[in-house]
């Protein structure tokens, strides 16, 4: 139970909380745990995260919300795996199949399709996407209606050598990348499909996966030690 100054101390933190979520759980479900466990009012966050995704989200706890459109435009860092030889409605392994195929034993011009992939890109939202809700033990399929084409770009994309099904890959690029559709469009190119299997966020701007609370930790810590996982504003990674 948290006494009077603690919670006075609370009220008055501003900064940035560096959280390593955990794959497999809706990113609205953290920061409602965060909130009702250190008993936070205003918080805001520094871009969203696929429950099938892990790594870093940043919260901006007080103050630090005049910053959200500087986080929110920050480029972004991935590493993940993809499946090779599917197809799905979500462009991920939780989605409906659409297709599938073999995957050759030594993938056609890997260079040329991946350097298709960088730079100034246009991407589709798929129609459907995978969510899994507060208390839901499996995920479900949402359908979120059309989308229109949007620009983003890809400063890098590069796949470990590939052996198999499972490939290997890293991604940076800006705020509104699509990595999972990315992916999609990748396994076009092969041609034999290809579709997001796990995904980890490691870098928001100049925020760090490697400085991140591990979100099972944070719900264990005390209220008293709370303040010392803030990064303040005047130690800022963004230097704003």
């Amino acid at each position: 139970m948290a006494n009077l100054t603690q919670l006075k101390l609370l009220e008055e933190l501003n900064g940035f909380l560096l959280i390593d979520k955990p794959e497999g759980i809706a990113f609205s479900s953290v920061i409602k745990a965060v909130k009702r466990k250190f008993n936070l009012v205003k918080v805001g966050h520094g871009g969203s995260l696929d429950a099938m995704a892990s790594g870093l989200m940043v919260l901006l706890l007080n103050d630090a919300n005049k910053f959200v459109n500087d986080v929110m435009g920050a480029d972004r860092d991935y590493e993940g795996t993809m499946r090779l030889g599917l197809r799905t409605n979500t462009h991920d392994i939780h989605g409906v199949p659409l297709a599938t195929s073999s995957v050759p034993t030594e993938l056609p011009n890997l260079v040329e399709r991946l350097a298709e992939c960088r730079g100034d890109i246009f991407q589709t939202e798929p129609r459907y996407s995978s969510i899994r809700k507060e208390g839901s033990a499996d995920y479900e399929i949402a359908d979120t209606g059309e989308h229109a084409q949007f620009l983003t770009h890809v400063y890098r994309f590069s796949v470990k050598e590939p052996g198999g099904e499972k490939l290997p890959f890293a991604v940076s690029g800006t705020k509104n990348l699509l990595v999972r559709t990315l992916v999609n469009d990748f396994g076009e190119l092969l041609g034999c499909g290809a579709a997001l299997e796990s995904l980890r966020r490691i870098r928001v701007g100049r925020f760090s996966v490697a400085d991140a609370i591990p979100f099972e930790t944070l719900l264990k810590m005390e209220m008293g030690g709370f303040g010392s996982c803030v990064l303040p504003l005047r130690l800022n990674p963004l230097t704003l």
